[in-house]
């Protein structure tokens, strides 16, 4: 009964009004995955741990919080995001861009928005907290989890919270981005999807040379690159179907239940709620935004010098973020929505997981580019 006198008594004195706020979002997000059914595999476990770490006394967090813990086990060293690549390449079918190549290139031109917040960011923080802000832009948790511990960012628990809640906000805030930059007619362009009949060899080389050349172009991209390829390879060789699925699956379930409460520990009243998160909010999706409208910017510019009936329409220019597969479909559905007969989904899929090689990769040059400038002064 003490302890329940002092917890209660400690909500109204001082900075008490910090928990319940944390409450609030905390379950905020439980609605968002519940009602809304927005990546609640992600949402309702980083709902409940927002609450669970800003329960006064809980115990879950310090030097010996169980939460804590599991934090220095799991993200603090990289690795659930790592185990968690595995999974997502698993899941990853890359026939869509093997297909048509062509479509790599959205996947390059929707990260304008990660190097152009890092600028904008580099006016209000510090090098390596600007860089890792700029990663949000891209709507890839495990990409901004290992630039943000790379650089030893002060602001891991925002950046982290504004990548996943991004990702998850994906059918939100696209649509009407999508739709300021685009004309009706552009949104009723027909792509008819002629698949290729792509080699088993072809597409169990494709990981391999594609982590080569990451490493090549982007060295820091390599462990991510290369765990991402290697879920892909286990997917493609033909003779590990049953760890395929188990990737797919269970472990890349499991790992992001781990996540989503995990993160939860960066998320403790007196930490999250400062001036500095909410411009991290706002600089993330500044940069959401400026990557969704770079991918259809660059589909209408090449649509300037394309003749017709081979026009793109500029919507699939927009899955070009990490965000696999919510951005794919949501062009896909807003294309039905505005022509039932226009079926965009190959081709949104195809930019889509462009896009997750492309984030990780600016994710690595991000990184040299920070180490490097660190080194320099």
């Amino acid at each position: 009964m003490e302890i329940l006198y002092e917890s209660i008594l400690s909500l109204f004195q001082g900075e008490g009004w910090k928990y319940i706020v944390m409450w609030l979002i905390g379950g905020l997000l439980i609605f968002l995955a519940i009602k809304k059914e927005m990546e609640p595999t992600l949402l309702l476990p980083l709902g409940f741990g927002t609450i669970m770490v800003n329960l006064p006394f809980s115990g879950a967090i310090g030097e010996e919080g169980p939460l804590q813990t599991l934090f220095d086990a799991g993200i603090a060293n990289e690795l659930f995001p790592l185990i968690l690549f595995i999974g997502i390449g698993a899941m990853i079918d890359f026939g869509p861009v093997l297909s048509n190549p062509k479509l790599m290139i959205f996947g390059a031109a929707a990260q304008f928005g990660i190097f152009f917040t890092f600028c904008v960011a580099s006016m209000f923080f510090e090098l390596p907290d600007a860089a890792s802000i700029g990663i949000i832009g891209a709507a890839d948790g495990p990409t901004a989890i290992v630039v943000a511990q790379k650089l030893n960012s002060k602001f891991v628990g925002p950046i982290m919270v504004a990548a996943y809640s991004y990702m998850a906000l994906v059918p939100i805030i696209q649509p009407p981005i999508i739709k300021l930059c685009t004309t009706k007619k552009e949104r009723l362009i027909r792509m008819p999807y002629k698949p290729q009949n792509i080699s088993k060899a072809t597409r169990i080389l494709f990981p391999i040379i594609i982590t080569i050349i990451a490493g090549l172009v982007a060295p820091s991209s390599v462990a991510l690159v290369g765990f991402l390829m290697f879920g892909n390879l286990i997917r493609e060789c033909g003779v590990l179907d049953s760890l395929s699925d188990t990737a797919q699956k269970v472990l890349a379930n499991l790992v992001t239940i781990f996540l989503g409460i995990t993160i939860a520990v960066k998320m403790e009243a007196s930490q999250f709620l400062q001036p500095t998160t909410l411009l991290i909010l706002g600089l993330g999706l500044f940069a959401f935004i400026f990557d969704t409208a770079g991918g259809v910017f660059f589909a209408k510019l090449m649509n300037l010098f394309l003749p017709e009936g081979k026009k793109i329409n500029p919507m699939i220019g927009a899955a070009g973020i990490s965000a696999f597969p919510m951005s794919g479909r949501v062009v896909h559905k807003m294309g039905l929505e505005e022509d039932p007969q226009n079926f965009l989904l190959m081709q949104s899929i195809g930019v889509n997981v462009s896009g997750q090689i492309a984030s990780v990769i600016a994710g690595g040059l991000i990184l040299s580019f920070a180490a490097d400038f660190i080194n320099f002064i």
